[in-house]
C-alpha cells in the first residue's frame, strides 16, 4: 500500500464504532526507588515516589481503539466502589463511552497494583473476584448490549476475556448470535476457561500458549504446517472464520480460508510486554472491520504490538507514530 492509502485507512478509523465487552480493570502503579534490604525480612524496601492509575484488561483494548480514533464503548460489570468510580473517570477522560457499564454491590472492581523500582516490577497485588457473574447480572449485561446495538449501531465487537467471570458461556453465545443478526464483525482474545465457547466468531486471537493449552497439544516445532493444523483443529471446534495467533518474538500467524501466513516480528527494544495483546486485538479488529483484508490487519497489528512493548506498563498505541511505522515498514 502507498502512504496515501495508509493515511486514508487511518482516517477510516474515525468513522468506526467499536464495542469492547469483557473484564475491565484498574492497573495501579506505585513508583519508587530501592537501595536497601528490609531489616524485618529479606525483601527490598521501596521508597514511594508517586502513584499512578491506568485502565487495564478489556479497558486497555478500549483505550487503544479510542487512541486510533474509533468511537469506543465498553460494556462490563464493575464494583460499586471507589475503584469503579476511578475506572469510569479514567475511561471518560479518554472519550470512551461508559453508559453501558453495570455497577454491582456483589462484585469489586478488579485492581492490579504493581510496585515498581527502576522500571522493574518488584511485586503485584491483585484485588479481584473471579467467579462467574450471577444470572441477574448476565441479563443486565445482555440488555445493555441490545440497547447499545439499537442506539449506536456498532461496526465491530471485541470480546476480551481475562477469566474474571464477566463473560459466561451463555452470554457469549447470545451476543455472537445478536452480532450476526446486526451484521457486526466479532473478534475475541480468549482465555482457557471459555476457550472453545466463542463459536462462529469472525477473528479468534489466542496466543500460542493458549492454543496449546486449549487444545491439549504437545508441539515443539512451530512452522506453517503445525500452525495450519492448529487452525483446522480450532475450526472443527468453534467454526470461526479467521485464526490469528500471536507467536511472541516470532511474530504472528493468521489463516483465513486457504490464505495462511507467518509474519515475523520487527526488531524492537522491549521494555514490557504487558498490554501488547490488547493492542494487537484492537488494531487487527479495526483494520479488518475497515478493509476485510486479514493480511493487512495482521501486518499492522504485528507492528502495533511491538511498538507498545517499548513502553513500561500498559500503554495505548501512539496513532501518529504507528502511522509512520506502517508507512516505513509496509510500503
Amino acid at each position: 500500500m502507498s502512504s496515501t492509502d495508509f493515511k486514508a485507512l487511518f482516517h477510516q478509523f474515525d468513522q468506526l464504532k467499536v464495542v469492547i465487552i469483557g473484564d475491565v480493570m484498574l492497573d495501579t502503579y506505585w513508583w519508587g526507588h530501592t537501595d536497601r534490604i528490609s531489616p524485618e525480612a529479606p525483601v527490598p524496601v521501596v521508597s514511594l515516589d508517586k502513584k499512578e492509575q491506568r485502565v487495564g484488561g478489556a479497558a486497555n483494548v478500549a483505550l487503544n481503539t479510542a487512541a486510533l480514533g474509533a468511537h469506543t464503548t465498553v460494556i462490563s460489570v464493575i464494583g460499586d466502589d471507589d475503584d469503579g468510580k476511578d475506572l469510569i473517570s479514567l475511561l471518560k477522560g479518554h472519550q470512551i463511552d461508559t453508559h453501558y457499564l453495570v455497577s454491582s454491590k456483589e462484585r469489586i472492581t478488579t485492581n492490579k497494583t504493581r510496585i515498581m523500582s527502576r522500571n522493574q516490577q518488584m511485586m503485584r497485588l491483585d484485588a479481584e473476584y473471579t467467579h462467574d457473574i450471577t444470572a441477574e447480572m448476565e441479563t443486565a449485561l445482555f440488555d445493555a448490549v441490545q440497547l447499545c446495538f439499537k442506539n449506536d449501531k456498532p461496526d465491530v465487537l471485541i470480546f476480551e476475556d481475562y477469566n474474571k467471570g464477566v463473560l459466561t458461556e451463555k452470554l457469549i453465545e447470545k451476543i455472537i448470535t445478536l452480532c450476526k443478526e446486526f451484521g457486526i464483525v466479532t473478534s475475541v482474545d480468549p482465555k482457557r476457561k471459555n476457550f472453545l465457547s466463542f463459536k462462529q466468531v469472525d477473528i479468534f486471537k489466542p496466543n500460542l500458549k493458549e492454543v496449546k493449552e486449549g487444545l491439549n497439544l504437545l508441539i515443539e516445532q512451530i512452522d506453517l504446517t503445525t500452525l495450519n493444523r492448529m487452525h483446522q483443529s480450532l475450526q472443527s471446534a468453534i467454526k470461526h472464520k479467521i485464526s490469528f495467533i500471536t507467536l511472541s518474538e516470532k511474530g504472528v500467524f493468521y489463516q483465513m480460508e486457504n490464505d495462511a501466513r507467518i509474519i515475523p516480528t520487527h526488531v524492537r527494544n522491549i521494555a514490557d510486554v504487558s498490554g501488547a495483546g490488547d493492542t494487537v486485538i484492537a488494531v487487527a479488529s479495526l483494520v479488518f472491520a475497515a478493509t476485510k483484508n486479514m493480511h493487512l490487519a495482521a501486518e499492522m497489528a504485528n507492528i502495533a504490538g511491538g511498538l507498545v512493548c517499548e513502553e513500561v506498563g500498559t500503554a495505548a498505541i501512539n496513532k501518529s507514530l504507528f502511522l509512520e511505522e506502517c508507512e516505513l515498514l509496509l510500503t
